[in-house]
């Protein structure tokens, strides 16, 4: 298959042509990648169980992992879901359009292919106006997980969807870097207490200032168990992961530099090629190692911003280690550190303690 890509990052081209040809593609039942404020995401009609078929051998994502319905106005959420319970209509109105999504009971005409056979749907409107024109072109709520291939670090830019899903697809949408850089924040409004299922750029703490007490799903914690079906994207299979092998260091921040920089020269003595994850207050720390600056502790969103793209620069660099810092598990510090452990592999080291 050849790949078209083309270049739509201007709002006064979402009555581009090529647009219309992407949301035609949508409609057919084919796969389009396409720019959001959160990360790239590969769009197929999402009530075509066929089309959701597509995404998943694209990916090569197990089929048990469900998909997000993105719609572009509330009108066209109403369809998707047998109820909107007060809670969900609460975070709509607080953050839709935006990086949220909320897992409701599906109506009969979404497809088990699209839910990974549960009777909840999960749903978004995205903010990007590129994404949400194309989703109204094509007239019907479009699935779009992460444009990468399934376990890679996500893609923020369109030079990342090319190199995972060139000749996979039919078109990719560059519209230039995403903006935020972690995927949208999950929580379920199905039951009786909103549940959060993935942290993101909406944060636990607006959360609950909007619909007061939140739950966190168990698997946001630590490795999920086995057996348990996943009700979002991410929360069962290892998600992010760079090629190389993630350990991250937890502890004061002399004492993190101080281990690394021992874990770093350790693994160079073995003939390794070691990388390093740090930020704008601790880069003069590190005299060894592929030392990248991940942003700075002071601005979370920039760390955000630049932490898939870091994992995947360190596989172009082909290196054999990472190490990182760690990171608050406050605000957006959540969802910085839910990604970081996932791509570790839940691989964490504290900076007193002995490997």
């Amino acid at each position: 298959m050849d790949t078209k890509r083309i270049q739509i990052n201007d709002i006064n081209d979402i009555h581009n042509e090529e647009l219309m040809e992407a949301a035609q593609i949508i409609r057919e039942g084919g796969l389009v990648a396409f720019r959001t404020e959160t990360v790239y995401g590969l769009g197929a009609n999402a009530l075509n169980e066929e089309a959701a078929k597509k995404i998943y051998a694209a990916k090569g994502r197990p089929s048990d992992n469900p998909l997000i319905a993105h719609i572009s106005c509330m009108e066209e959420l109403t369809p998707l879901v047998a109820e909107i319970p007060e809670a969900g209509r609460r975070l709509a109105e607080a953050y839709w359009p935006g990086p949220l999504t909320m897992v409701f009971p599906k109506s009969a005409i979404v497809p088990y292919g699209t839910t990974g056979g549960l009777d909840t749907v999960a749903v978004r409107m995205p903010s990007d106006p590129v994404a949400n024109r194309l989703i109204a072109l094509a007239g019907v709520p479009i699935a779009a997980p992460s444009a990468n291939t399934s376990g890679r670090p996500s893609p923020t830019t369109a030079d990342h969807v090319w190199q995972d899903m060139n000749g996979k697809i039919e078109m990719i949408i560059d519209g230039g870097p995403v903006g935020i850089g972690v995927e949208s924040t999950i929580v379920d409004v199905s039951g009786p207490v909103v549940t959060l299922l993935r942290p993101g750029a909406v944060t636990m703490e607006m959360l609950e200032e909007t619909v007061g007490h939140v739950e966190i799903d168990p698997a946001i914690q630590g490795p999920p168990k086995a057996d348990v079906k996943p009700k979002a994207p991410g929360m069962k299979y290892r998600h992010y992961a760079p090629k190389a092998d993630l350990t991250l260091v937890e502890g004061m921040t002399a004492d993190v530099t101080e281990k690394i920089n021992r874990l770093v020269r350790e693994r160079q003595a073995e003939g390794l090629k070691v990388g390093v994850i740090c930020t704008e207050e601790t880069r003069d720390a590190y005299p060894a190692g592929i030392v990248r600056c991940i942003g700075s502790r002071k601005h979370e969103e920039t760390i955000a911003h630049n932490l898939f793209a870091v994992l995947r620069e360190f596989d172009d660099l082909q290196v054999d280690a990472i190490y990182s810092e760690s990171f608050s598990r406050d605000h957006l510090g959540q969802a910085i550190m839910n990604r970081l452990t996932k791509a570790a592999g839940y691989h964490m080291i504290q900076a007193q303690d002995q490997v």
